[in-house]
C-alpha cells in the first residue's frame, strides 16, 4: 500500500542551539532591558544615591529665601519632577535631537547654590526667586546656544584629560559624603558625633561584606542593601526621622510661575551663565566617564544631545520652580560600582522621580534614610568614580615625562579648592566661580596643557591618543 505523502521537511533552526545564548546576549549592556526582578532594585539604588542631592538645592535656597514649609515642599516637588523628566529624556532620547541614551541622571546641581544665594542676598524678598529664575532661564538658552561646540571639541579630550577630570570628580566630591556621615547639618548639636560616625561606618561595613561574600545579583545590590540595613539599624536609636511623612502633602503638582514672573537682571544672568559653563564641563565629563564605564564611547553627537537636554531642562525648569540642571556624578558611581549599565534602569529611576514629585508623601518615605547612612554609601560611590579615572589614566602613556607633568599640574589645580577653599578669595567673582570648582579648574588646566604639549607646533601624528571606541 502506498505510503501517504509526507509534508515538506521542516527547515533547520536558523540559529543553532549552542548559539542561541550568544544571540540573546548580543544586545549591548546599555540597551539591555532587564527583568523587573533585577531592574527594580537597581533603579532603587540610583534613587537612594541621588535623592539627597536632588532635594538639597531647593531646601537650601528655599530656606535662604525665607519660604515656609509648604513653599519649600513645592520647590522640592518641582526639582523631583524636572529631574525625572530630564532623566527620562536623556536615557530614552527623542529622535536625533536630545538625549544621550546612556544611564545618565540629570537633576538640579548643587554647584549653582552659592551664586544663587548671592543673587538672593542682593534682592528684596519679593524679587529673590523671580531674579533667580530669570537668570536660570537665560543660562538655559546660553547652554542651548553653545552646547554643540562642546561636542566638537572631543579631540582635545584624550585619556590624559578625561582621566584627570574623572579622577577629580570623585576626589572633589568626597567632602559631600563626609559631611553626610557627620550628620549633614553643620548647625546641629550632634554634627560629627560618634553615633553618626558609627552608623556611617556600619553602613560602609555592610556594603564591603556584601561585596566580599555576596554572589551574583546579591553583590550587585550591595549598595541598596547597605542603605536598607543601615536605616533599619538607625531606627532603634531614634536616628530615623519620621516627621517628614506627616508633614508632606499627599499630592502637590507644581503651578507655573508660582513664585512670580521671572525678572531679568544683567549681573545675575552673567553669574549663572558662568555657572552654566562649569555645569556643561562637568556634564560633558560625566558623559565621557559613562562612555568609558559602559564601553560605549560618548562621541561629539552624544555629548551635544546630552548638553541640549541640560539646556532645555534648565530653561523650562524655572517655569515650575526648578534650578540649573546638570549631571549627577554619584549615579555615575552607582553604574561603575554595580556594573549594571542598562539605561532602562536609570529611566525607571527617572519615572520614579516623577511619581515622588507628584506625591510628596512618597518622597518623604525615601527621605527616611538617615544622612550618616547616605554618607557611608557615598564614600564607596565617589571613591569608585576616582578609581574609574585612575583606570583611564592607565591608558594615557604615563611613561612620557610631559604626560606626567600634565597630569600632576592638572590634578594639583583641581585639588586647590579642596585643600584651600579661600585660595581664590581675592580673584574676581567670575574667576572664583570657575576656578573654585576643582572639576572645572582641573579640566581647564588639563585641556590647556594637552594643547601645549601635544597640539601646538606638533604634527597631527604626534598628538595624544584619543579615547578608545568600544
Amino acid at each position: 500500500m502506498a505510503q501517504p505523502a509526507k509534508g515538506p521537511a521542516k527547515a533547520p533552526c536558523s540559529t543553532p542551539p549552542e548559539h542561541i545564548e550568544d544571540a540573546v546576549t548580543s544586545v549591548h549592556p546599555v540597551d539591555e532591558k532587564l527583568h523587573p526582578s533585577r531592574l527594580v532594585p537597581a533603579a532603587l539604588q540610583h534613587i537612594a544615591a541621588m535623592y539627597a542631592g536632588v532635594v538639597t538645592p531647593p531646601l537650601i535656597i528655599g530656606q535662604a529665601c525665607g519660604l515656609d514649609l509648604a513653599a519649600r515642599t513645592r520647590l522640592i516637588a518641582a526639582s523631583l519632577l524636572i529631574a525625572g523628566v530630564a532623566t527620562l529624556v536623556q536615557t530614552l532620547g527623542a529622535g536625533r535631537f536630545v538625549g544621550n541614551r546612556l544611564p545618565f541622571v540629570n537633576a538640579a546641581s548643587s554647584a549653582g547654590i552659592a551664586p544663587i544665594l548671592a543673587i538672593a542676598e542682593t534682592n528684596d524678598k519679593a524679587d529673590q526667586l523671580p531674579a533667580i529664575y530669570g537668570a536660570v532661564m537665560v543660562a538655559g538658552v546660553f547652554c542651548l546656544a553653545i552646547g554643540p561646540f562642546f561636542g566638537r571639541l572631543l579631540r582635545f579630550f584624550p585619556p590624559l584629560v578625561t582621566g584627570v577630570v574623572i579622577t577629580l570628580i570623585g576626589v572633589t566630591l568626597m567632602p559631600v559624603p563626609v559631611g553626610w556621615a557627620q550628620g549633614g547639618d553643620e548647625t546641629a548639636a550632634d554634627f560629627g558625633s560618634m553615633s553618626n560616625l558609627a552608623l556611617a561606618a556600619f553602613t560602609l561595613a555592610v556594603i564591603l561584606l556584601m561585596q566580599r561574600f555576596g554572589r551574583g545579583f546579591l553583590k550587585q545590590v550591595a549598595l541598596l542593601a547597605g542603605l536598607l540595613i543601615g536605616t533599619l539599624a538607625a531606627i532603634p536609636f531614634g536616628m530615623a526621622d519620621f516627621s517628614a511623612i506627616g508633614a508632606a502633602p499627599v499630592a502637590a503638582l507644581p503651578t507655573p510661575f508660582a513664585f512670580g514672573a521671572p525678572v531679568f537682571q544683567p549681573a545675575a544672568i552673567l553669574s549663572l551663565c558662568i555657572v552654566m559653563l562649569v555645569l556643561m564641563t562637568e556634564s560633558s565629563a560625566g558623559m565621557l566617564a559613562l562612555g568609558e564605564i559602559c564601553d560605549r564611547r560618548a562621541d561629539a553627537e552624544v555629548i551635544t544631545r546630552g548638553l541640549r537636554t541640560d539646556g532645555i531642562a534648565t530653561l523650562v525648569g524655572p517655569v515650575f520652580g526648578g534650578f540649573p540642571t546638570s549631571a549627577f556624578a554619584q549615579n555615575v558611581g552607582v553604574v561603575s560600582l554595580t556594573r549594571v549599565r542598562s539605561r532602562y534602569v536609570v529611566a525607571a529611576a527617572g519615572a520614579t522621580l516623577l511619581v515622588l514629585g507628584a506625591f510628596p508623601v512618597l518622597g518623604a518615605v525615601v527621605s527616611l534614610v538617615p544622612m550618616p547612612v547616605l554618607g557611608g554609601a557615598g564614600i564607596v560611590l565617589f571613591g569608585s568614580i576616582a578609581v574609574s579615572g585612575i583606570r583611564t589614566l592607565s591608558e594615557a602613556g604615563l611613561d612620557d615625562s610631559s604626560n606626567i607633568i600634565l597630569v600632576a599640574v592638572a590634578l594639583g589645580a583641581g585639588i586647590i579648592p579642596l585643600a584651600a577653599p579661600t585660595f581664590y578669595a581675592d580673584f574676581p567673582a567670575w574667576a572664583q566661580t570657575v576656578l573654585g570648582s576643582g572639576i572645572s579648574a582641573g579640566a581647564i588646566v588639563a585641556v590647556a596643557l594637552n594643547l601645549f604639549f601635544h597640539h601646538l607646533g606638533t604634527r597631527s601624528g604626534s598628538t595624544a591618543p584619543a579615547l578608545k571606541s568600544s
